[in-house]
């Protein structure tokens, strides 16, 4: 098995639900751009962090980066019809909301040895429009311990997408920018993973104030 690409059935599978599903969605009823995709690296493992306003997230950024991505999702979502088999689909594997969940740590770093793509909300939970106040050092720690790079990702408009009081998705236009790679942390001490967190938010940040 080819440790530098995620599992053939993954990988058959990932893009068999794109091009079905997620990518249609994204591109006509979203409308959705996509902004440097070229900086992604086409094979072996890395992390991907994100800011996160929707639960349409996870599939879309999997659909933008061209590669499936093995992402931690709160465990309420996996008692979801449909999306729970389509988020088992991209990779995703449960974590509690509001714990440090070691196991899901863990899963992260198993998939990375497996050539996938880590994918990290850099906020934990989602904010109302998607911006990064308050982020997180989970991907700093999983790029810090695994020794990855780390590719920030904005995703923008996606907090429309659901709108208050209806239970049908609203088209609303989506915009996906994808930054350059930063280095991992050289070590796990706490300063060094702020430092590498801030960069990330920063990166990720910049990209959204782009707009649409």
């Amino acid at each position: 098995m080819n440790r530098n690409r995620e599992p053939l059935a993954s990988l058959v599978l990932y893009h068999l639900f794109k091009w079905s599903v997620v990518s249609p969605v994204l591109h006509v009823y979203l409308r959705g751009r996509i902004y440097g995709a070229e900086n992604v690296p086409k094979d072996g493992p890395l992390v991907i962090v994100s800011n996160h306003a929707s639960d349409f997230d996870p599939p879309i950024l999997s659909c933008c980066v061209r590669r499936p991505v093995a992402y931690m999702a709160k465990e309420e979502l996996f008692r979801v019809p449909v999306l729970k088999q389509a988020i088992a689909l991209y990779g995703a594997y449960p974590v509690k909301r509001g714990s440090a969940d070691r196991s899901a740590i863990r899963a992260a770093l198993d998939s990375l040895k497996q050539g996938w793509a880590a994918g990290v909300f850099i906020t934990g939970t989602r904010t109302p429009d998607g911006r990064v106040i308050d982020p997180k050092l989970g991907a700093a720690l999983i790029a810090a311990k695994a020794q990855v790079p780390l590719l920030p990702v904005s995703l923008w408009g996606t907090h429309a997408i659901f709108q208050k009081g209806s239970a049908v998705p609203h088209p609303a236009p989506v915009t996906v920018r994808i930054g350059t790679l930063i280095s991992p942390p050289e070590s796990t001490d706490r300063d060094v993973l702020e430092t590498v967190t801030q960069q990330c938010a920063d990166r990720i940040n910049a990209l959204h104030a782009l707009g649409r």
